[in-house]
């Protein structure tokens, strides 16, 4: 049964940035009456009480915003989503598990757009999985939600490049405006009946964890370029870093040398610059910060401290 998509009464459930060109795509073009996003939380140094992006929209739009603590076992939350009676509940990076009580409620379901092309990366970090793993293509899916994580039916799939220099942010902004593209091709054929679900291939499938800040750390024993793709997929968070003196050095910024040098991370002057040996081959330091310290190039660094040159990096 078809239904008049500007009259279809949609919840859009999201957090972080990446769902905010998705949530503004369907406010221009569809009926959201509700949006439901993680509570306020504190962030940076003076920890101030933050909303999430997807809360400034909807206060932008005037539209009903919910911030629940807690999904499972939440009844008042359930009563107040099933008295909106919503057609459809829209996620992109939500951050908790819908229940199957939630899930139950929507005539059209749950779909949920998803950064990357399942089976392919599910998960938390598909974005910096592709980085990590020298894919050069990955893309968007838009599917819907079952109680298990990411393995709905597959409505459509939308691919990207990734370029040479990517990094999670760059590639980050390019799936979230893909995904949003993507959804709002995907709803009308999908609400009118002329998609056809398609089971994903579990055989097929790959996992991603969640990003830590222990992940960052640099392992000089990898290659070249396994810690090339590191810095560009962990940029700007967690960040990557090693230890030099005993105090936590960020790498920022990388590029690689096919040149073999010396013991695994050692420090050696390249280029008026810096340049670090690796397990295999070497990465010249682009941009580094000292813990403390403010952003150098590695000229400027080097500058400052020239006694790096001939230090194991830890």
């Amino acid at each position: 049964m078809s239904i008049n998509l500007k009259n279809a009464k949609i919840i859009f459930m999201g957090t972080p940035n990446f769902s905010a060109p998705i949530l503004s795509g369907l406010i221009d073009n569809y009926k959201v009456i509700t949006i439901v996003t993680q509570p306020d939380k504190k962030a940076g140094r003076q920890q101030i009480l933050s909303q999430s992006p997807i809360k400034q929209i909807a206060k932008a739009n005037n539209i009903e915003v919910f911030q629940p603590e807690k999904l499972k076992d939440n009844q008042a939350f359930f009563n107040k989503i099933k008295e909106l009676n919503p057609e459809l509940i829209v996620v992109a990076a939500y951050g908790f598990i819908l229940p199957k009580q939630i899930l139950a409620i929507p005539r059209y379901g749950v779909i949920n757009v998803h950064a990357s092309l399942l089976p392919k990366y599910r998960g938390a970090s598909p974005i910096q999985a592709a980085i990590l793993n020298g894919e050069k293509e990955t893309g968007v899916t838009i599917m819907l939600v079952n109680e298990k994580m990411d393995q709905g039916d597959i409505l459509s799939q939308a691919k990207a490049n990734l370029d040479q220099d990517e990094t999670f942010l760059s590639l980050h902004d390019k799936l979230s405006v893909l995904g949003a593209h993507l959804l709002i091709n995907t709803l009308p054929q999908y609400l009118n009946g002329e998609i056809q679900p398609k089971k994903q291939d579990d055989a097929k499938a790959t996992y991603c964890p969640i990003i830590t800040k222990a992940d960052g750390k640099i392992d000089w024993l990898k290659s070249a370029d396994e810690i090339e793709r590191q810095v560009r997929a962990f940029y700007p968070w967690p960040g990557t870093w090693t230890f030099w003196n005993n105090k936590k050095l960020k790498i920022h910024k990388v590029s690689k040398l096919n040149t073999e040098k010396d013991k695994a991370g050692k420090v050696f002057e390249f280029d008026n610059g810096l340049a670090v040996s690796c397990g295999q081959n070497s990465l010249k330091i682009e941009e580094l910060q000292l813990e403390g310290k403010k952003i150098m190039t590695a000229k400027e660094f080097l500058n400052g401290y020239k006694n790096i040159i001939g230090s194991i990096l830890q």
